[in-house]
Formats: C-alpha cells, structure tokens, sequence
C-alpha cells in the first residue's frame, strides 16, 4: 500500500502556507502558488525523485518570462509570505 498524503503528519508543515494563490520570498525569488499536488505518484514524476510525497507548482513573479516550475524544498524560516493563498482549494493530483 502507497501511503497517502493524510497518513504523514509532517506533510504540512513541510509545505508551510503555501497554497493556491499564496505568494512568498526567499533568497531564490518571489513565487505565486499556481497548484499543490499532494498525490506522490504525481509528485515523483513532477520533481522526478521517487521520494516525493507533494509538490508546489510556482511561477517567479521577478521574472519576465515566469515559466511555472514544480518544487519540492520544504518551508523553513528562509522563506517568507507576503500573501496567504485560498484557505479552500481542490488539489491538482
């Protein structure tokens, strides 16, 4: 049996406050939350890391071309909201 998202407790706190529509800042960019993917089969293929468990799909709003990318880094106190995402959302996986 696969495990699920909801049988890992540290999921969320792995992935913080970001949500669909969230925006946060680190030293690597500012970033809109486009999707949430909490299937790990879809994340495995999204991050290509058999690992995976969830993963964010951003865009960077500092750049002009702000091509959407998957990430997989977990929230730490690097990382700062500027903009809470939807508190309701349907998950993309």
């Amino acid at each position: 049996m696969i495990p699920t998202i909801a049988t890992r407790p540290r999921t969320d706190e792995e992935i913080g406050p970001r949500q669909p529509g969230a925006i946060y800042q680190n030293v690597d960019g500012r970033f809109e939350v486009l999707a949430l993917v909490t299937n790990p089969h879809e994340a495995a293929k999204l991050l290509r890391r058999d690992s995976a468990r969830w993963a964010v799909i951003v865009r960077d709003t500092l750049r002009p071309e702000g091509i959407p990318f998957a990430v997989g880094s977990v929230w730490t106190t690097s990382d700062y909201l500027i903009r809470p995402g939807r508190t309701a959302y349907a998950p993309a996986a």
